[in-house]
């Protein structure tokens, strides 16, 4: 029985940093409607910077959000302005390529900056172990899941209650109505890529303190993101939350049931189920997958 509480605590945390990561890609993809195939590679830059704060500054990891948050938010709001926009009216399959070569650039740009090897953020003491409900869990796994709850529900709030989270639903809903009615359709969407890229960055303060950084750590986790955010409905950020909590389950328990070489085929079983049993997602729906939605 302890055992399996152990699991269960394990797969929620695991839950959290995967809905931490996730929810900046939804955003993104509910406003815009454009998959971000470069989300990886911000959540690689947010931690190499939290990397080099800590190291060269010798500040907290936690700290470095203050300076971590708006360089990815500017990094999203200009990926927006001077790449997705100027190809908003080609196809589709241009501005996927577009963030895809954007992905390869950024991870080339890390191995000839810092090279292929390894760094390692300091932990300062988040990888301490604490009681929890009869187990055990790391203090950084915790304030991981803690901030992605805080996270989720402050996006919900702002969406649903806020005059900005509303002019970010018109404009998700219809484009050409949200204009006629005097909102700036182009400032909006640059502002959501970047509250999607600095969430990313708070994912990744969060992140560093626990696993090594290199250039291809976003890869990882992208993929984890998309199959997170599909499930759980796109444009959906409750969706996404719930989604990540069930992979996250899903992970533990196949890790240490199967063995961690097995456990991306129950993850991606799971994740083809939900879509057979609702091809929407979750919480999605099938008239209007890019309509974001708390």
């Amino acid at each position: 029985m302890d055992i399996v509480l152990q699991i269960l605590v394990n797969g929620l945390m695991l839950g959290g940093l995967y809905a931490i990561v996730s929810v900046g890609l939804t955003l993104i993809f509910g406003v815009t409607r454009v998959i971000n195939f470069a989300h990886g590679e911000f959540l690689m830059v947010g931690m190499y910077l939290v990397y080099l704060l800590t190291t060269r500054l010798e500040v907290h990891p936690y700290l470095t959000v203050v300076g971590v948050l708006p360089c990815l938010f500017l990094l999203g709001a200009l990926t927006q302005k001077l790449i997705i926009e100027r190809l908003q009216n080609s196809d589709e399959h241009v501005q996927i390529f577009a963030t895809v070569g954007l992905s390869i650039a950024l991870i080339n740009l890390a191995l000839l900056v810092f090279g292929a090897d390894i760094a390692s953020t300091p932990s300062s003491g988040l990888r301490t172990r604490i009681s929890l409900a009869s187990s055990g869990v790391l203090l950084g796994q915790l304030v991981i899941f803690v901030t992605a709850i805080g996270l989720v529900a402050g996006l919900q709030l702002v969406l649903s209650r806020t005059r900005l989270g509303r002019a970010i639903r018109a404009t998700a809903q219809n484009r050409a109505a949200a204009r006629l009615m005097g909102i700036n359709v182009s400032r909006i969407y640059a502002f959501t890529f970047g509250l999607g890229a600095a969430c990313v960055g708070l994912a990744a303060v969060m992140v560093a303190p626990l696993y090594p950084t290199s250039p291809n750590i976003g890869t990882y986790f992208v993929l984890i993101a998309f199959v997170v955010v599909v499930m759980g409905g796109l444009g959906s950020i409750t969706g996404a939350f719930v989604a990540a909590l069930i992979v996250g389950l899903v992970d533990a328990f196949a890790s240490y049931y199967w063995g961690s070489d097995l456990k991306e085929v129950a993850v991606f079983g799971i994740f083809l189920l939900v879509l057979i049993l609702r091809p929407s997602g979750l919480f999605g729906t099938a008239r209007n997958l890019s309509h974001v939605s708390p």
